[in-house]
C-alpha cells in the first residue's frame, strides 16, 4: 500500500476530532490470566483522532515507526517516510508487546506526557481512543485526585492484549485488541478479520453476540509462522496476515498473505550492509524462484531465508510440487 495515498492538504481552520466518550460501566474487555515472564507480539486497533506524522503515532506507543508501516502494509521506500501525514480517523494496527504484568497480560511500555488542558478522560478517550479508560490511567499512576494533573507529568499507559499461545483453534495467530464502534456488530467484525462469529464468540467467552460501544475485544488474526532454528534471533517470528515486517538487522523483509499462509522473505529495501544471501552450492539468493510445469503439476524452486544467527542470514533451498504454477 503506497503510504502517500494517506497524505492530505486541508486549510488550517479545518479541525478533525474524533471523541470517543464511553461509560466504564457498561464497557467490557477480555482479559487473559498469566503467570510467567513470557511476552508475545500482540496488536492493538487504533483510530487517529486528529492529523499525525507516523513517528507521532509511533510515539504514543513507544514503537518502532517502520513497524508501525510494515503493520499496516504500508510502503516503506519513499525518503523521510517517518513524517508523512496520516489523516484523522484513519484505523490502524499497532503492534505491541504483549507481557504479564499483574497477574494478566497487557501492555505497559507506552508512556504519555500530559499538556494544558488535558484530562484523564480527553487521554483514554480521545489521544488513545478508547484502549484504556480513565480509572485504568488513575490507577497505573497513583492519582490521588484526577482534577488535579500537572502539564509534563509522565503518565503510564496500560493497554489491552492477549497471546492465548500465538494460536487460535491450534492455527498460528496474533491477537488484535479492537475497540467496538457504533454501529458495529460481531458478525461483522468477525467478516472483517476472516474468523467467524462462533469462533469470536469462544475467545472472547460470549454468552452472546450482543457487543457495546467501547467494548474491547480480542480478535484472532490468521498469521505465517517461522520455522527458524532456536539459536535464530528471530526464533518463533509469526507475521499477521496482510502485513510484513523487518528483520535480520533490516536486511529481510518477510510477508503473510493474502492469498497464503506461507512465509515469503525477500531481501528488503532497508538493506545497506548485509551478510551474504546466497543459497550454498546453487546460483540462487534470497528470493530468487524457478519454476517447471510438469504433467502432475508445476515444481517450484526456491531460496528460502532460515533465520538471523549470530550476524548472518540463514539460507535453504526448497523445492516442492504444487498443483498450479505460481502467477
Amino acid at each position: 500500500m503506497l503510504l502517500e495515498d494517506f497524505q492530505i492538504v486541508k486549510p488550517e481552520s479545518e479541525h478533525c476530532e474524533v471523541r470517543a466518550e464511553h461509560s466504564p460501566v457498561s464497557c467490557k474487555s477480555t482479559i487473559e490470566p498469566c503467570s510467567d515472564s513470557n511476552s508475545c507480539n500482540a496488536l492493538l486497533g487504533y483510530t487517529l483522532y486528529t492529523e499525525l506524522k507516523v513517528s507521532e503515532v509511533a510515539s504514543l506507543f513507544q514503537i518502532d515507526p517502520i513497524a508501525l508501516l510494515t503493520a499496516n502494509a504500508f510502503d516503506i521506500s519513499y525518503s523521510d517516510v517517518e513524517h508523512h501525514i496520516l489523516p484523522c480517523k484513519l484505523f490502524l494496527k499497532v503492534p505491541i508487546t504483549c507481557s504479564c504484568a499483574d497477574g494478566i497480560r497487557k501492555s505497559v511500555s507506552a508512556h504519555y506526557r500530559t499538556r494544558p488542558s488535558d484530562t484523564l478522560s480527553s487521554i483514554a478517550d480521545s489521544v488513545y481512543g478508547g484502549l484504556v479508560s480513565p480509572d485504568q490511567l488513575r490507577e497505573a499512576n497513583s492519582i490521588a485526585d484526577p482534577l488535579m494533573l500537572d502539564v509534563g507529568h509522565n503518565l503510564v499507559v496500560p493497554l489491552p492484549c492477549t497471546c492465548f499461545n500465538g494460536s487460535d483453534n491450534s492455527l498460528p495467530s496474533v491477537y488484535l485488541s479492537y475497540v467496538v464502534k457504533p454501529m458495529d456488530t460481531l458478525a461483522a467484525i468477525a467478516a472483517r478479520y476472516f474468523t467467524t462469529l462462533t469462533d469470536l464468540m469462544n475467545v472472547n467467552d460470549m454468552g452472546s453476540a450482543a457487543i457495546s460501544d467501547g467494548d474491547i475485544l480480542a480478535v484472532p488474526i490468521p498469521a505465517c509462522a517461522s520455522k527458524f532454528p532456536k539459536h535464530a534471533t528471530d526464533f518463533g517470528l509469526l507475521v499477521p496476515n496482510g502485513s510484513y515486517t523487518i528483520t535480520a538487522s533490516h536486511c529481510v523483509q518477510c510477508s503473510c498473505g493474502p492469498q497464503n499462509l506461507d512465509l515469503n522473505c525477500i531481501p528488503s529495501s532497508l538493506a545497506v550492509s548485509c551478510s551474504s544471501m546466497q543459497c550454498k552450492r546453487s546460483n540462487f539468493t534470497l528470493g530468487n524462484v524457478t519454476v517447471q510445469k510438469m504433467s502432475s503439476g508445476c515444481n517450484v524452486t526456491s531460496c528460502n531465508y532460515d533465520g538471523f544467527v549470530n550476524g548472518n542470514i540463514l539460507t535453504m533451498m526448497a523445492s516442492s510440487l504444487q498443483p498450479h504454477c505460481p502467477g
